[in-house]
């Protein structure tokens, strides 16, 4: 018996609509790992930023930056575990919770040093530091194996939002840590380090990319308040100098992280 071509078409359109469905659903586990590994980059710099205040400060709020920093990373990782995703593997995940596990211990012994005693360890700071630049790269490499193997390109306005607001987090804590002369030569953010002045420049390029994007009013206005609380604090950054003032630039920092949050929250919804 034959086949017409008007059960042929009924037989495939739901094989065709299972494969799409298979394919949105692990783009969309694909997007949500990239999610949560950007947030738990972030979440490190906030809480390697913060401890570099509390060397100065002592203060009880600070320690509560550092530990909401904590906090949010090993929520972001705990969602990591449960994505599902075939790669990266769970196996690389758990290594990368070591790792997590190994800088939150040595975040808790510096702490308490400088409770205790007064003043940091230099050596458990530059440990601290550099297992920072070690879960850093692990997350990163994490993050650029998920994009090749999702078989999409990245939204370009996500994507540059998403890298301004690393540049952001990780300046404001090298920015902190300069302003801390005790352990100004502990800080290794990433294993390969950029001076701030370049950074801040390639943070203008992000900014750019990001407001030259596919966007609407509201968004349009938030990307204005972001770069303009960037202007406002940019020379400082290219241009050091210990009479700044570090709290206004720290401020005005997080204000900008915040503000790129939302905007790449914003530009999802656009995307979608």
């Amino acid at each position: 018996m034959k086949i017409s071509r008007l059960q042929t078409r009924h037989l495939l359109i739901p094989f065709l609509l299972l494969i799409l469905t298979s394919a949105n659903s692990q783009a969309q586990r694909t997007d949500n790992f990239l999610s949560q590994l950007h947030n738990f980059r972030v979440s490190n710099y906030v809480s390697l930023d913060a401890y570099y205040r509390f060397i100065g400060s002592g203060s009880t709020d600070t320690v509560n930056e550092i530990v909401a920093g904590l906090d949010k990373a090993n929520a972001s990782l705990k969602l990591l575990l449960t994505n599902n995703t075939k790669v990266p593997t769970r196996k690389q995940v758990e290594a990368l919770t070591d790792e997590f596990g190994k800088y939150k211990n040595l975040m808790s012994l510096n702490i308490n040093d400088v409770q205790i005693i007064g003043y940091p360890d230099l050596r458990l700071v530059s440990d601290m530091a550099s297992q920072a630049a070690i879960i850093d790269d692990m997350a990163t490499q994490l993050y650029q194996t998920a994009l090749e193997n999702s078989g999409t390109a990245p939204n370009p306005g996500v994507d540059a939002a998403r890298q301004a607001a690393i540049k952001i987090a990780q300046m404001s804590a090298k920015y902190s840590v300069r302003t801390n002369s005790s352990v100004a030569q502990t800080f290794q953010g990433s294993s390969t380090e950029t001076p701030l002045d370049q950074q801040a420049r390639e943070l203008d390029q992000l900014l750019e990319t990001v407001a030259n994007g596919k966007s609407n009013n509201e968004l349009n206005a938030l990307i204005e308040r972001v770069t303009g609380k960037w202007k406002f604090i940019r020379g400082s950054y290219i241009n050091y100098n210990e009479n700044n003032v570090g709290f206004v630039i720290n401020r005005y920092s997080k204000q900008i992280l915040s503000g790129l949050t939302e905007a790449i929250t914003m530009l999802q919804e656009t995307a979608g």
